[in-house]
């Protein structure tokens, strides 16, 4: 159960991720309003959520070591995440690297 909410907390710092690139993206007229706009705002609150998450899983027992390792999941969801929503291409390089940490969560988690 926990390891679904870690999981889970990942998947939405990578959605943070995708609303911060969106806030960052294009003209905003003065530094406050590049900073203080919606979707940056939006960022940072899933960034707080997502921690608050971690927080909440190691409080019932997940230990650091294993939510370091579900955290390598990010490498699996902000590409795709990307390609989704900002048509970011992905290489060779990325999807091989991309095998290669999941066998390595699987190896941990075996």
């Amino acid at each position: 159960m926990y390891y679904l909410i870690a999981i889970f907390s990942v998947f939405v710092s990578a959605v943070a991720q995708m609303l911060l690139k969106k806030g960052a993206s294009g003209e905003h007229g003065s530094v406050v309003k590049e900073y203080l706009n919606p979707w940056v705002i939006g960022g940072y609150a899933l960034m707080g959520a997502s921690l608050l998450l971690n927080v909440f899983a190691m409080s019932k027992g997940l230990q650091v070591k294993e939510l370091s390792s579900i955290e390598a999941l990010s490498y699996i969801f902000v590409p795709v995440l990307a390609l989704i929503f900002f048509k970011e291409r992905i290489s060779v390089r990325k999807a091989l690297s991309a095998a290669l940490i999941l066998a390595g969560i699987a190896i941990f988690f075996s």
